[in-house]
């Protein structure tokens, strides 16, 4: 089936699309302090949340990208609907073919690092995007301990495709950007994630039993509900990063 629709399936009774539950979100914007006014770039933009959020804090202007059309469709009914008035562009493509005229204030990438590859590639290219002076936002998984091999398996990863926390702060230093702040999941984090994929393929199921998807609707269900409580929950965590391009290169 149609990847991007087994997305919107599964995401349909969420707005923030990772980990981070909306009181913790909450409190990440605030603590960014921009400046009203700011320009910002969202890259995996998934629904606009992130993006509404700090228009609706600083008044930021900006650009969200996302494959999903699904998502994209989202971000411009969430648009009409809170922030009529923003100067906030979506732009249906693959990020990594994004090449922007404008450095910005903040650029972000929550949980979509595989768009360039990784985590190394990812601040590679926000940084070529930011600012001198600004801010890199970056959603990460991070490994709490070393992975199970049937884990990887059944995650279709490798212990290599991610690092550890320490790594994934100290790494920033390697593009001359620094680590000035990082948030990380718990467990109701996590739950508060997971168990609404369960809980909205279930209604998506009802109310559309004529849906020739749904054997694989439910196959994807049932392999990544196994995967988070026998392996996941325990294995890998995820963090907010901020990070900060100097003004001057650093020493």
């Amino acid at each position: 089936m149609d990847f991007w629709k087994l997305m919107a399936i599964v995401h349909a009774k969420q707005s923030i699309l990772n980990p981070m539950r909306a009181e913790k979100m909450t409190h990440f914007v605030d603590m960014l302090n921009l400046s009203e006014g700011s320009r910002v770039v969202d890259i995996g933009c998934g629904k606009g949340e992130f993006l509404n959020r700090l228009h609706e804090k600083y008044g930021i202007s900006g650009v969200g990208i996302d494959k999903s059309p699904y998502f994209i469709e989202d971000c411009k009914a969430a648009k009409t609907k809170r922030a009529p008035e923003a100067d906030i562009e979506y732009l249906l493509m693959d990020g990594k073919d994004y090449q922007p005229s404008e450095q910005f204030d903040l650029t972000c990438c929550m949980g979509a690092s595989w768009i360039w590859g990784g985590i190394r590639d990812t601040l590679e290219a926000l940084t070529s995007m930011t600012k001198p002076g600004g801010l890199l936002v970056l959603g990460e998984p991070y490994w709490l301990k070393e992975p199970d091999p049937e884990y990887l398996v059944m995650e279709g990863c490798k212990r290599e495709d991610f690092h550890s926390h320490r790594e994934n702060v100290l790494m920033g230093d390697e593009y001359g950007v620094t680590c000035v702040y990082t948030l990380v999941s718990d467990y109701m984090d996590w739950d508060e994630y997971e168990a609404p994929h369960w809980w909205a393929v279930s209604e998506y199921s009802d109310e559309h039993p004529d849906d020739p998807d749904l054997p694989e609707i439910w196959e994807y269900l049932r392999k990544s509900r196994e995967t988070y409580l026998k392996h996941g929950r325990d294995t890998m965590n995820w963090c907010l990063y901020v990070y900060r391009k100097p003004v001057h290169p650093m020493l």
